[in-house]
């Protein structure tokens, strides 16, 4: 792994490439583009959790989905819902950095002071090594108008789950009578990836009324052959065990198939719970904002073969 000194001459090409107008002269087979270009040249960068590396942690860079370096300005996307539209897709202003001495130096509003060596991996792809937590961190670059948001909603499921207090059953289409047909409301705690909770309350209730009757705990699958799809399996205290294909219809529905009974369960978010991460949104929100319980970590997933083809 070479520096970004060093590294930076792997940008070059793309820089003269992707520019509207280009000229050609000696002095520009030395030019190398300077720290603040690399980390400004896109609109937001994905931070591809599952890939982090060493034994420490950045809150801030954590929870984050993507993080945008703006005119000595740092954005975060710390939600999946309203991610795009938010901040005009850049999300929450969290923090300032500034490019001195070759280092990404960061303040955040709450984790404080943070630097940052840069690799340049390719044209769109760098590290941030922080080597007083020894950790690394691997960031994608996108423009908005190319970001993939399907991608990001599949690849942190998981936590597209936990971004609302409950999940209220709105629909219910064909198959045969089964257990699950009694189930109305659904949550997935933050805590951790592993535990959900369910109700048969009446539709229409209140969120922090419901009263949860079963606990257990999930887990979701990747599906061979298919991005836009997963498995999720509910495996209850009792022993009980209720498998579905999981779509996400939109940043606020989700659609659960479920494969023994061929029966279609749409299910709307209630309660949305944002993920603020700053002095004064935690002074000014709603109670329902959480900001100590979440954190992004590296999900490996089991890959199934789909049983049910429609």
């Amino acid at each position: 792994m070479r520096t970004l000194k060093l590294l930076f001459i792997l940008l070059s090409t793309s820089f003269i490439f992707n520019a509207c107008t280009t000229f050609y002269d000696d002095s520009f087979d030395n030019y190398q583009p300077s720290l603040e270009e690399v980390v400004s040249n896109y609109d937001v960068w994905y931070v591809d959790i599952h890939r982090t590396t060493g034994n420490g942690d950045i809150p801030f860079v954590s929870i984050a989905f993507t993080l945008s370096f703006l005119n000595g300005t740092m954005y975060a996307n710390n939600n999946i819902v309203n991610i795009g539209r938010t901040g005009n897709g850049l999300g929450i202003r969290v923090g300032n950095y500034n490019t001195y001495n070759g280092f990404l130096e960061t303040v955040h509003t709450i984790d404080g002071y943070n630097d940052f060596e840069v690799f340049v991996r390719s044209n769109n792809e760098i590290q941030l090594y922080n080597r007083r937590q020894n950790v690394t961190y691997f960031l994608i670059g996108y423009l908005i108008n190319n970001f993939d948001y399907d991608q990001l909603f599949y690849e942190n499921i998981e936590y597209f789950l936990q971004e609302y207090k409950a999940w209220e059953k709105i629909n219910t289409t064909g198959g045969t009578p089964n257990a699950f047909d009694n189930e109305n409301y659904l949550q997935f705690t933050p805590q951790n990836i592993t535990t959900f909770y369910s109700s048969q309350d009446s539709f229409g209730t209140n969120i922090d009324n419901v009263l949860w009757d079963f606990e257990g705990s999930y887990q979701v699958f990747d599906v061979a052959g298919f991005q836009n799809l997963k498995i999720l399996t509910l495996n209850y205290g009792g022993g009980d065990i209720e498998e579905f294909e999981l779509t996400v219809t939109n940043d606020s529905n989700i659609r659960l198939f479920h494969i023994d009974s061929n029966t279609r369960y749409d299910f709307k978010g209630r309660g949305f719970t944002p993920y603020l991460k700053s002095e004064k949104s935690v002074k000014d929100a709603p109670e329902t904002v959480r900001n100590d319980d979440r954190k992004r970590t590296i999900i490996k997933r089991e890959i199934k073969e789909r049983k049910f083809l429609k």
